[in-house]
């Protein structure tokens, strides 16, 4: 099967680190083509990994070059102009999240896809989270969310806000946990470092009564990448920078003081080692701690796994178009609720500064 990668910046580059290990390691890949407009990414590019670098998608129809199916890792602006020319090509597109920068491009881009019988796979990685993977089919009846998403500011992505740079990952995981439409938005950002949204906080009520709290920051101190979610008689933990799942199953025992850490998030383990210097039996009374195993690997590398297999064999990827516009459809609306909180509390100034 032959591949191309169109962008080489900061994401495209993984992409066109993974591809190639795959090619090395006889995965019936090829690396065959590096689309790229820049002339010092496309020079490096060319240099590393010895594949035709071409300027454009018209460019590289244009030489012949024979390509099956291709990852789009440009910025997000330029997502429904590249996704589409390869689409139309008969090329199967993998396109980082978020699937397009509008609606209606993404209606358009999976209109595309079905006119062609093509494959459009969103890249939302964390769905390819081993962590993620391991608890998916574990799911009983998640009513409660806390998500956080924390980064040091970096340049890169500043063509969206962190919303649609970071929420994105976390909102497409809930909305595809709870299986339920949403209820209610609410939502507060502030520009910080960029003249776009850096830090943001958000919650969500579902129809089914699930309430998720979402907290995403690229202007923070340190990189954290949690999520944790309450079931009946339940609590899940995923660690999304470790790959670690802890599952904490709670019955008529517990105590007062442990369930109310629970809740608060606070149960760890210097917890723990108070209530067993207190004499519980156990970890802590009413609690059973379960680990699930997890298959390690890294996400990227199975994301584009997943995403070959679906080009070799035609079947639904893991992550479908629909669910890639449903996640950018709940970013949107999250935008427009933090423009009108904005204007509510009259944060113009707030937001002019940040320009």
């Amino acid at each position: 099967m032959r591949v191309a990668v169109a962008g080489a910046g900061a994401f495209g580059r993984n992409h066109l680190r993974v591809y190639r290990e795959l090619e090395n390691a006889g995965a019936g890949v090829v690396l065959a083509a590096v689309i790229e407009p820049d002339s010092a990414r496309a020079s490096a590019s060319a240099s590393q990994y010895g594949a035709p670098v071409f300027a454009s998608v018209e460019e590289l129809l244009a030489s012949g070059a024979k390509i099956d199916a291709a990852s789009v890792a440009v910025p997000t602006v330029r997502h429904h102009a590249v996704a589409s020319a390869l689409l139309e090509a008969g090329i199967d597109v993998l396109v980082e999240k978020p699937i397009a920068a509008s609606l209606a491009q993404a209606d358009d881009l999976i209109a595309c896809a079905e006119r062609g019988s093509r494959i459009l796979q969103p890249g939302h990685l964390e769905r390819f989270n081993p962590a993620v993977l391991a608890i998916e089919q574990r799911l009983r009846r998640p009513m409660f969310f806390e998500a956080h998403r924390l980064s040091v500011f970096t340049p890169r992505a500043l063509d969206v806000d962190v919303v649609l740079d970071l929420m994105i990952h976390d909102l497409d995981i809930v909305l595809v946990f709870t299986g339920s439409p949403v209820r209610e938005v609410r939502a507060v950002g502030l520009p910080i470092l960029s003249p776009r949204v850096d830090i943001a906080n958000v919650r969500i009520e579902f129809e089914s009564g699930c309430v998720a709290n979402f907290t995403a920051s690229r202007v923070s101190t340190e990189r954290v990448r949690k999520l944790r979610f309450f079931e009946p008689r339940q609590y899940v933990s995923i660690d999304y920078a470790r790959r670690d799942v802890l599952v904490i199953r709670v019955d008529e025992r517990v105590t007062p003081e442990v369930a109310a850490a629970l809740a608060a998030g606070t149960l760890d383990a210097a917890t723990l080692a108070r209530l067993a210097a207190q004499g519980a039996a156990g970890p802590a009374p009413g609690l059973s701690f379960v680990k699930p195993e997890i298959a390690q690997g890294e996400p990227l590398r199975l994301e584009i796994e997943s995403f070959l297999g679906s080009v070799r064999t035609r079947r639904t990827p893991h992550v479908t178009a629909g669910q890639g516009r449903a996640a950018l459809e709940l970013a949107l609306e999250i935008q427009s609720t933090m423009a009108a909180h904005a204007e509510r509390a009259g944060l113009g100034d707030f937001f002019q500064a940040g320009r």
